[in-house]
């Protein structure tokens, strides 16, 4: 698997996340409880950007699911 596609299925995880929890870009920035920014949000979402996996635990957290579901890239 390329390192764009596995970057993109990560995103497209954290973004199916966050609207099942009808959550927005900005709601999801508020809980994190690090320095993050929505454009960050956005670029990890569109895989635009390899997030470190600090700052993708840090979105699990916020999102309350396991840092295994916004990886699971099968």
């Amino acid at each position: 698997m390329e390192k764009s596609e596995m970057l993109k299925k990560i995103g497209e995880n954290v973004k199916r996340i966050r609207i099942e929890k009808g959550l927005t870009q900005v709601d999801l920035v508020g809980r994190i409880e690090a320095k993050i920014d929505t454009t960050n949000i956005s670029r990890i979402e569109k895989g635009r950007t390899n997030a470190t996996i600090h700052t993708l635990f840090r979105i699990s957290q916020a999102l309350e699911v396991p840092l295994s579901e916004i990886c699971n890239i099968k």
